[in-house]
């Protein structure tokens, strides 16, 4: 019964693609950290938004590292993407207006030792699920599902 339960786990565990720590939603990207950045980027842009910043937040990590006591390297590069998106913000926001606290929305791609993956963090269940199924649809296309 042991087996069958550990071998039912891995056999879940292996059939769902993204990772997901602590309400972030990561999935793994076959390429290098420049070709996901460009992936995300035109899946943004695809979908008739417009990027409003791009935070470098490896470099700031990197840059800042021994300035905070710190000589680990988190990431050998990361950077999030914010946008908005004029239907499902205000979708959203009718719903509640408190719900401009999640605006903009934001993908990141990071680089660890472990490999390239890109992500976004979970929202509160509710109206938000439509935001989610927008980010979520712009990194299935990044990562070509």
């Amino acid at each position: 019964m042991k087996k069958l339960i550990a071998s039912s786990a891995l056999v879940i565990a292996c059939a769902v693609p993204a990772l997901a720590a602590d309400g972030v939603v990561a999935v793994p990207f076959q390429g290098t950290f420049e070709d996901a950045s460009f992936a995300v980027e035109t899946a943004i842009v695809g979908q008739g938004l417009v990027i409003d910043h791009v935070s470098h937040v490896g470099d700031m990590l990197a840059r800042t590292g021994a300035d905070v006591g710190s000589d680990v390297e988190v990431f050998k590069a990361a950077d999030v993407f914010t946008f908005c998106s004029a239907k499902v913000s205000r979708e959203v926001m009718e719903a509640d207006p408190m719900n401009i606290g999640f605006c903009p929305y934001g993908i990141f791609v990071a680089e660890t030792a472990e490999g390239v993956m890109i992500g976004y963090r979970e929202y509160p269940a509710g109206p938000m699920d439509k935001v989610e199924a927008l980010l979520d649809g712009i990194i299935r296309e990044a990562v070509g599902d």
